[in-house]
């Protein structure tokens, strides 16, 4: 089994640095723009279907990957969503610097605790890894909860945030997952 996930392409809250968790903040023009892009780089391999968070950016990223020359259906699923951000959603670091001080991380403010979002989204997994043997799929999701599903299935930490449109494959074999390729942007090079 092979998993393409995929980061929703780029919003306006992503430019001005906003915390945007389950809020519903559709593509901007450039995120139309790279997610078409990736549509067309990812239509030369096979993939038998593509899901998405129900969540405007990345559901409008999974019907533009497809409009690039894709085949395949596409199912929203809830669990797919973004970790939810609680109090901080819709603010800028100065922002929540501002308001709640420096140490504002510490603090209860109502952020989906990454156990929780991480149940959530192993449960989709487990049920598609079922559901889909010895296939390929699309994912289009979220850059938090993609780096906890991604850093728990490869046993390691992710250091670095996925890029708006980033491409990270992982095979399944013999019960390990696998990784093949990692935060891919090549769609935008060529």
């Amino acid at each position: 089994m092979r998993i393409g996930l995929i980061r929703h392409g780029s919003t306006a809250w992503n430019k001005a640095g906003r915390a945007q968790g389950h809020s519903d903040i559709p593509l901007d023009d450039q995120g139309h723009a790279d997610a078409l892009a990736l549509g067309e780089k990812l239509r030369e391999d096979k993939w038998s279907c593509v899901y998405s968070s129900d969540l405007t950016r990345a559901h409008e990223t999974a019907q533009k990957i497809i409009d690039g020359g894709l085949t395949g259906e596409l199912i929203t699923d809830r669990r797919l969503r973004e970790v939810g951000g609680g109090l901080i959603e819709g603010t800028t670091e100065e922002e929540r610097i501002a308001k709640w001080g420096e140490e504002w991380r510490q603090l209860e403010l109502g952020i989906e605790k990454r156990e929780t979002a991480l149940e959530r989204a192993l449960d989709f997994l487990e049920e598609v890894t079922n559901k889909h043997k010895n296939k390929s799929i699309l994912i289009v999701s979220h850059g938090s909860i993609l780096k906890h599903l991604i850093g728990e299935l490869l046993g390691e930490r992710i250091e670095r945030s996925l890029e708006n449109t980033s491409l990270t494959i992982l095979e399944l074999n013999d019960g390990a997952w696998q990784k093949k390729v990692i935060n891919d942007m090549s769609h935008l090079h060529n």
